[in-house]
């Protein structure tokens, strides 16, 4: 492991020489920068009693951009050197033609610091890591003798970038990433469920390896799975579902903030397309983007475009007032880039994407929200979901929920799948709950192919004739 600064331009790169060769790749062009990346990542995997798999990955590489209109070059190599470098000017150079762009301003600078510069892996030794999991495993089987298996992971990663513009401008981040995920399974009567529970963020290992931090999450994976264990099948049909707070906004971010990303509404792919400054949500909705919350998954100092992280705005009070956006769409949107940038590595080209994206709690009381649901289901937890863009159709799987009845809480449902479409979804929230919560820090957002850290929130959120799909128990 290595501990020394990540300076690309100390070593086999030098600066002057990459900053020409960067101005050769993008002359005549509109935008375009080079992408530095060093990346170490660890992740412990504990399973049923012993070490499933323990893997370390060290990774550094460039990607080199030029942008002229809607067209963007890209290379990419993971040998940071002169050689490497002049060889993706001369790919990078196919957008550009013959050239004639002028080139966009660079972003504006800043000195906030959401999260620590620390090496999250070397914040515990690979023993202590290893006897945290050890401990989940004793802990869970010792909680309920109906523990049959548990699995725990402790993961971290500690990415360092560096972006040229071709005027010279040159921006680094320090980003680290720790995550602990407990997952246990019950069995009684020959049947067998599981709960899962987990969290983490930009922040060092230490909370996470505090006794109270993963005896909690462990609780919390073992209340899910004998909720599980008592579930029954859940109804079908058209009906009233209230979504908890926190978590439950991963429907939020895929049925809705997907379609709020700048390139699917400029190429007219979103269901939100064309709809600026009307009313696409109920009264009193409003959603964010927010990289800028410290220590949060999601949250980025700077995006992989070098611009500042910002907190936007996307639907104020029912009303769309925005998109998120990187340079290349806000260029040709004639708006500002949004800080929404992103990609996945130096070998992939950035996109918009989302940061953490919550909803803003209202003014009721979320038991008041729960009498009022007279015949429905109210949804806490969930799991995988499949979205189309173009018309905003979901379908969520509840991993944990249940039946109501005039207003009572009843008994915890297995199989329940939501289906509606989004569009629709905002238009039909009945009340929003003043406890709004961010999600524990355990978001994964895929687009393109491309995987990236994001966090989720909302509040208590009633919403009117979603379609529940059962299944048997």
């Amino acid at each position: 492991m290595s501990d020394t600064p990540f300076r690309p331009f100390e070593t086999a790169l030098d600066r002057d020489l990459a900053l020409k060769r960067l101005g050769e790749a993008t002359a005549g062009a509109d935008d375009g920068e080079l992408f530095l990346e060093r990346r170490r990542s660890e992740a412990l995997v504990f399973d049923d009693g012993r070490v499933k798999s323990a893997s370390y990955d060290a990774s550094e590489g460039f990607g080199l951009r030029a942008v002229r209109g809607e067209v963007a070059g890209y290379a990419h190599s993971s040998d940071i050197s002169e050689g490497a470098l002049s060889r993706a000017v001369e790919t990078a150079r196919l957008a550009v033609g013959d050239g004639g762009g002028t080139m966009a301003a660079p972003p504006a600078r800043t000195n906030t610091h959401l999260y620590t510069d620390d090496d999250p892996i070397a914040g515990a030794s690979f023993p202590v890591k290893l006897e945290t999991l050890r401990e989940i495993d004793a802990f869970a089987r010792d909680l309920d003798p109906r523990v049959v298996q548990v699995s725990a992971t402790i993961a971290a990663s500690h990415q360092e970038v560096v972006i040229l513009r071709p005027d010279g401008t040159e921006v680094t981040d320090i980003r680290p990433m720790t995550r602990l995920n407990v997952g246990v399974i019950v069995e009684q009567d020959g049947r067998r469920e599981s709960g899962g529970a987990g969290g983490g963020g930009r922040l060092g290992l230490d909370g996470l390896l505090d006794p109270a931090d993963w005896q909690d999450k462990t609780k919390e994976a073992l209340r899910i799975a004998l909720v599980n264990l008592r579930a029954e099948a859940a109804p079908a049909g058209v009906m009233d579902v209230v979504l908890g707070p926190g978590w439950p906004g991963i429907l939020l971010h895929e049925a809705i903030g997907h379609g709020l990303e700048g390139d699917f509404n400029r190429k007219g792919s979103s269901a939100f397309a064309g709809l600026m400054g009307q009313r696409i949500a109920a009264p009193g909705v409003t959603v964010l983007d927010d990289g800028t919350i410290p220590d949060r998954r999601g949250s980025l100092t700077v995006d992989d475009e070098g611009t500042p992280s910002r907190r936007n705005t996307l639907i104020e009070d029912g009303i769309l007032v925005g998109f998120m956006q990187d340079r290349q769409n806000a260029r040709l949107m004639g708006v500002e880039p949004t800080g929404n940038g992103r990609r996945e590595s130096y070998a992939h080209a950035p996109m918009p994407r989302m940061t953490n994206t919550y909803m803003l709690g209202g003014e009721s009381d979320p038991a008041d929200i729960l009498a009022d649901l007279k015949d429905g289901i109210y949804a806490v937890g969930f799991g995988g979901g499949q979205v189309d863009i173009t018309n905003g159709k979901f379908v969520f799987s509840c991993t944990e929920a249940y039946r109501v009845e005039n207003g009572k809480v009843g008994a915890p449902v297995k199989g329940a799948t939501l289906i509606g479409d989004g569009a629709t979804a905002l238009q039909k929230i009945r009340a929003l709950g003043n406890d709004m919560a961010l999600d524990p820090g355990m978001g994964n957002c895929g687009k393109a192919g491309q995987w990236v850290p994001v966090g989720v929130g909302q509040p208590t959120v009633m919403i009117g004739g979603l379609t529940v799909g059962g299944s048997a128990a």
